[in-house]
C-alpha cells in the first residue's frame, strides 16, 4: 500500500492518496463498496481538491482590493444597486459575451465592493481576474516603456478573462499615459470583459 501512495504521489495525485488513507483508517465504512465505486470516490476527491486549489490561486493572482462576498451585498433604497442586474451578473454571463461593466457613484457609494464581489464569483468559476487601480496600471504601464517588459505587460493583461480598472477619472491622463490606456482596452475588445469604477458627482452618478 505504501507504494501505491508513493506511485500516486509521484502522479501528482496527492489529494487521490491521502482519502486513499482514509478508506484504509475507515475500512468498516468502505467494506460494502466496489473497487468501482471506492476509485471513483478518490478521483472525486482529487478533482474536487484540484478546482478548490485553483480557485484559491486565481483569488490570489487577481489582487482584489477588498475580500468581498455577494452575499454581503446591501441593497437599500436610494443606492441605486439593483438585486435583479447583480443576480444577472453573479451569473459570469458577460463573461462569456465579452461585456464590459461600469460602475460610478460618488465616494463611499461602495463600488469598489460591488467590482470585486462580482471578480470572487469570476474566480469561483476559474476564470482570470487582475484588479488595479488606474495610477498603479499607468505606472506599471510606464516603468515597462522604461525596461522593455511593455509588450509582455499588455500581453498578460489581454489574456486576463477579467480586468478591474478603479478610480477610472480621478486626474486628468497625459497623452502618453491615454495611449497606454487605450492599447490594453483595444487588446481586449471583444475578447474579454473590463470592469471600469468611476467617481462621478453625487448628482450626476450611482452605483
Amino acid at each position: 500500500m505504501d507504494h501505491l501512495n508513493e506511485q500516486l504521489k509521484t502522479l501528482r495525485l496527492g489529494h487521490a492518496a491521502q482519502a486513499l488513507e482514509q478508506q484504509r483508517e475507515q475500512l468498516s465504512t468502505y467494506a460494502e463498496l466496489s473497487f468501482e465505486e471506492r476509485l471513483g470516490l478518490l478521483l472525486e476527491c482529487e478533482l474536487l481538491n484540484r478546482d478548490q486549489t485553483k480557485i484559491q490561486r486565481l483569488k490570489r493572482q487577481a489582487k482584489l482590493r477588498l475580500n468581498a462576498q455577494a452575499s454581503q451585498l446591501i441593497y437599500k433604497e436610494g443606492r441605486g444597486l439593483m438585486r435583479a442586474k447583480m443576480s444577472e451578473l453573479l451569473t459570469g454571463r458577460y463573461l462569456h459575451k465579452h461585456q464590459n461593466i461600469l460602475i460610478t457613484g460618488p465616494t463611499g457609494a461602495g463600488k469598489t465592493y460591488v467590482a470585486c464581489a462580482i471578480a470572487e464569483q469570476a474566480c469561483e468559476r476559474q476564470y482570470t481576474v487582475r484588479y488595479y487601480r488606474l495610477s498603479r496600471l499607468l505606472d506599471d504601464l510606464n516603468s515597462g516603456k522604461l525596461d522593455g517588459s511593455y509588450q509582455k505587460q499588455l500581453l498578460a493583461l489581454s489574456k486576463k478573462a477579467l480586468l478591474i480598472i478603479d478610480d477610472w477619472g480621478m486626474n486628468k491622463l497625459t497623452q502618453e499615459q491615454s495611449s497606454h490606456l487605450l492599447e490594453v482596452l483595444e487588446d481586449r475588445y471583444q475578447e474579454s470583459s473590463t470592469i471600469v469604477i468611476s467617481q462621478l458627482p453625487v448628482k450626476s452618478g450611482t452605483t
